[in-house]
């Protein structure tokens, strides 16, 4: 392990901790969605449980698809989050009966979060503006100076983006699109009491959420937070510096067993020599914002700090993406590349930093990860010898220096991967490898090799009968006219997918005969599995948690905080089944609790 010094010292044993995002979860008091006043509630819940860190999906203000990834501004905070009851008034002035009729007006929906609620919210919020006495507070004086970087930049871009009916800063006419200055000075002249409220805004929601911090730090409660590598096409960021980034390419991942056309974000890439020619500024300031509000910080998609997939932005969307390349295209530049941009991050935070170095990764960006002392991902479904013996890692085999969980907020819960995933290999990806080999047809050797009864959600289980590589071939090539050599990618998938079930239902050590559904022992038993592993953390989703509470009935696929390349009212909107109170309240928190006791992470 890396010395590490304080803060981060205090931080290197090993913990347990629960992935919350805020739109999952409510109170009696929330407002269809939970806010930061709610916090409270959560952070009391991980105390009980024995759990020491909360890990939050990104805060930044969303977008029209409500996806945190995708975010109008890589500092400003979400307004929906903001909690209505705590804003500071002048005496003699409520709202409490607009806020109370407010509650009443608004569908609860159980199941996915409503986001229309952010309408009304925003327009109780205006009322409340109207009659605060903000213009001679100090701290707020100070909030605008220590946040001048991008605040003004963000409020602007608000105010202009409502008067152009919400359109993109690109759709917008040449003087405010290329930040003619006496356009925007015009603007600024015109509606000033509208880019005060978006300040007002930001400070209130910087008010709040720095309490939270210090109610968490009360509790011995870590928080962490998400940074994601991008910010969307349409945000503040692109508008204000553009020349930061490459408008002319849209950032994915290339094409792997999971997503077979890879994935598009849409984002545009940066161009890290002109953000390094002014000291790499904007990726300081975000990280002195962010650590007003985290002690952990989770570096989003990190191996696009050495290397991102590049997609011309002029590609037809249907491709996604397949036809990208590597950016920088010299794999020799991409260990430096990377290794500059995590230095200069380490040597600007008190922050501890994690990263998600899922998929593909170079051998160069694991090296720098482990000279930095910076924790990777380790999720169960992929830790696993790939290359030789193709089993699951036990769990003392985990990297030390990581972050084991079961699942992500972009992958299935793990109930609904046991039971529709594991053992399978991706319908998609396998018709376009026959495809590539023209001599495999894909519907002469589907029903061959792949069971019908348990192939479902776009995924293929093999068939029982195909149980060594030599039938594999044989049922890829009835006439035997392709060698093993030409196979080798559907070799590969073979022996990492054939009885995964069964290499770990014996792992697990449990008796009789492997079964097909999850259950409680068999989710208690996985669990148990991840606080085991020798990783420096564990933290798992909220999601897989309530699973052995008995809570998420039915078919576990249902139960899905995002699915990677859709865009649905049922991507990041999913709710627990149960208030805050209700759940501080289940007898489950004492089993979780003993579980975390017995793992020694408490």
């Amino acid at each position: 392990m890396p010395q590490f010094k304080e803060p981060a010292l205090s931080l290197v044993k090993k913990r347990a901790g629960v992935l919350i995002p805020l739109f999952s979860v409510y109170s009696k008091n929330s407002f269809a969605i939970a806010d930061f006043s709610d916090l409270k509630l959560v952070i009391d819940w991980l105390r009980v449980t024995g759990n020491s860190i909360l890990q939050f999906l990104p805060m930044n203000e969303m977008g029209q698809v409500f996806c945190p990834y995708d975010s109008l501004s890589s500092f400003a905070l979400e307004p929906l989050y903001i909690s209505l009851l705590d804003l500071p008034l002048p005496k003699g002035k409520s709202l409490k009966r607009q806020i109370e009729n407010l509650k009443v007006n608004l569908a609860d929906s159980k199941s996915y979060t409503d986001y229309t609620v952010k309408e009304e919210k925003i327009r109780l919020l205006w009322e409340i503006f109207l009659i605060s006495d903000y213009a001679q507070s100090a701290d707020f004086k100070n909030f605008r100076e220590e946040n001048s970087y991008w605040l003004a930049d963000f409020s602007l871009y608000k105010v202009l983006k409502s008067l152009n009916k919400n359109t993109a800063w690109y759709d917008w006419e040449d003087s405010f699109k290329n930040r003619d200055k006496d356009a925007l000075k015009k603007i600024q002249g015109e509606y000033p009491q509208e880019i005060k409220f978006q300040e007002w805004l930001q400070w209130q929601l910087y008010e709040q959420f720095k309490g939270i911090k210090e109610y968490a730090k009360t509790k011995k409660v870590f928080l962490k937070g998400d940074l994601p590598i991008l910010v969307s096409r349409d945000s503040a960021d692109v508008w204000a510096y553009p020349e930061f980034f490459r408008l002319e390419f849209s950032a994915g991942a290339p094409p792997d067993m999971y997503c077979a056309k890879g994935q598009r974000w849409g984002a545009p890439t940066y161009n890290w020599d002109r953000i390094a020619s002014e000291g790499y500024r904007y990726l300081k300031e975000k990280l002195k914002f962010s650590q007003n509000f985290y002690d952990i910080l989770r570096i989003d998609h990190v191996v696009g700090l050495f290397r991102i997939w590049s997609i011309p932005y002029n590609e037809p969307l249907e491709n996604q993406g397949l036809n990208g390349f590597f950016d920088p295209a010299d794999q020799a530049l991409w260990l430096e590349h990377g290794r500059e941009i995590l230095r200069v991050m380490q040597e600007n935070t008190k922050m501890f930093l994690c990263a998600e170095d899922l998929g593909v990764i170079p051998q160069v960006c694991t090296d720098i990860l482990k000279e930095f002392g910076i924790p990777g991902n380790d999720v169960q479904r992929w830790a696993k010898d790939w290359k030789i013996k193709h089993d699951f890692l036990k769990p003392q085999d985990f990297r030390r220096l990581s972050v084991a969980m079961l699942s992500t907020h972009d992958t299935t819960n793990w109930p609904a991967w046991w039971e529709n995933e594991a053992g399978t290999v991706d319908q998609a990806l396998f018709i376009r490898k026959c495809s590539d080999h023209r001599q495999i047809n894909f519907i002469t050797v589907k029903d061959k090799l792949f069971d019908p009864v348990c192939s479902k959600y776009g995924r293929l289980r093999w068939q029982e009968s195909i149980d060594s590589v030599e039938k594999l071939v044989k049922g890829l090539s009835p006439q035997g006219t392709l060698p093993k050599e030409y196979l080798a990618d559907f070799i590969d998938l073979y022996e990492n997918s054939f009885r995964e079930k069964e290499k770990l239902w014996k792992d697990f050590g449990l008796s009789g005969p492997m079964r097909e559904k999850c259950d409680k022992e068999i989710m208690l038993v996985a669990l148990k599995l991840s606080l085991d592993t020798n990783s420096l953390f564990c933290i798992n989703t909220i999601f897989d948690w309530l699973y052995i509470a008995g809570l998420l009935p039915g078919d576990p696929y249902q139960y899905r905080i995002n699915t990677p390349g859709t865009v649905s009212s049922k991507n990041w909107s999913l709710k627990i089944p149960l208030s805050l109170e209700e759940l501080l309240k289940h007898k489950v928190n004492k089993e979780i609790r003993s579980m975390i006791t017995a793992s020694g992470r408490i």
